[in-house]
């Protein structure tokens, strides 16, 4: 497949949202709350959606989990927030789904675990009751397949397999090679007791970039389902960005992937959101979508001893991100806009030049005045203690006069 061409895949909706073929790339996050508990998890639902997630997967592990999901889905409609919610399902996703049909029907789609169902045994009732109620209840699933909960029967006959082989692979080899077994197999005996091929969602998550890439190359070959891709356990902070990052890059850049989910470990009370800008600017810096409007800021040098211009790009992020639901209702097209807040002569007004909208702070020992540049041009020179204000008022402007007016 040529580099930056998008895999040809069949069509899932989820909830009104359609993942797969041409569609966008759809981001995706999980709760981290107890899901009985509504109210934190609607909170977090809808701190979650507001950030930009598009999908948003609640754990239904308990009976009292079961019966909170259609009361947050509730109060989630009355909020005013549609988000459809994806139940991850395992050990007794098929005794939950059959006693609580008003969560089986609140749930957007069903995650099913091949490897924590009895499917691959001799008798597979638990995978078989789970696909019987997405059937019931017109629902899509994901078979999502983890290494670190693999089918062992399965893995167990592909080790013999390769036992007996002239030229055996070594036990890493094998098991990624099982993790796309399984979740071929299953799509297909999902398929075989009834569910439609335009309801299965496949994913097949490790914890290492090498490793996904390589697992997912032959997952895209050998079947058109639509693929959620994401670095399971990805880690803690930078680890987990980076690693996240390097994964999904490759793979997106080749076209694999149409829905997507960072899996970071936020530290205690951490942002849960942040997952979801990850995935967001992801996507923005490979020119897949937009999301909210770019700033472009230099890292700093002995030229810009000041920190003035750092915490002016942070202010002007910030303010761009908060502006968002607003703009993205009233100015279509603004979250392309590109902005520069850069610290010294070097650079400063050349890249503003190329942005959008741009200002170039004075360095050390620099004239203290402050050029701002609009689609290249020279608008006007700011100075004194009020540029960051003076500059959000002429970005307000810009925003206004290029991307339409509001509405009356």
């Amino acid at each position: 497949m040529p580099v930056g061409e998008r895999r040809k895949s069949a069509i899932v909706e989820v909830g009104g949202v359609k993942i797969g073929g041409l569609h966008p790339i759809v981001v995706q996050s999980m709760t981290n709350t107890d899901t009985a508990d509504v109210a934190a998890t609607v909170n977090q639902v809808m701190d979650l959606a507001r950030a930009g997630s598009e999908l948003v997967r609640v754990t239904v592990n308990t009976e009292d989990a079961a019966a909170a999901v259609p009361r947050i889905a509730d109060a989630l409609d009355k909020f005013g927030v549609r988000v459809p919610l994806v139940g991850d399902f395992h050990y007794n996703g098929h005794i939950l789904l059959r006693k609580y049909p008003a969560c089986a029907r609140a749930l957007a789609k069903y995650r099913i675990n091949p490897g924590n169902v009895n499917i691959g045994k001799k008798h597979d009732d638990n995978f078989r009751t789970m696909i019987e109620a997405a059937i019931e209840y017109h629902r899509p699933v994901r078979i999502g397949v983890n290494w670190g909960s693999l089918d062992q029967a399965l893995l167990t006959r592909l080790m013999d397999e390769n036992a007996a082989s002239p030229r055996p692979l070594d036990a890493s080899a094998v098991t990624m090679k099982a993790l796309v077994v399984s979740a071929i197999e299953s799509a297909r005996a999902a398929e075989q007791y009834g569910l439609p091929h335009d309801r299965i969602i496949l994913s097949a998550k490790v914890s290492g970039v090498q490793d996904l890439v390589s697992v997912y190359r032959a997952l895209a070959a050998e079947g058109d389902y639509p693929l959620h891709v994401g670095l399971t356990e990805a880690g803690l902070g930078s680890k987990g960005i980076v690693a996240t990052t390097a994964g999904l890059a490759i793979l997106l850049q080749e076209g694999i992937g149409d829905t997507i989910r960072a899996s970071l470990t936020p530290l205690p009370n951490g942002d849960r959101t942040e997952e979801v800008i990850v995935c967001q600017q992801i996507l923005q810096a490979l020119g897949l979508r937009s999301f909210t409007p770019q700033v472009t800021a230099c890292p700093g040098c002995g030229r810009t001893t000041s920190t003035f211009f750092q915490e002016m790009a942070d202010q002007i992020q910030t303010y761009l991100r908060e502006r968002m639901p607003v703009w993205k209702e009233r100015h279509p097209g603004v979250e392309e806009m590109r902005v520069a807040v850069m610290g010294c002569i070097v650079n400063g007004p050349g890249e503003s030049k190329h942005a959008n909208i741009g200002i170039s702070l004075p360095g050390t020992f620099e004239e203290p005045k402050a050029p701002v540049f609009v689609d290249g041009r020279l608008l006007k020179t700011l100075k004194g203690d009020r540029i960051v204000e003076e500059f959000i008022a002429i970005l307000d402007e810009y925003v206004a006069a290029r991307y339409g007016a509001e509405p009356a």
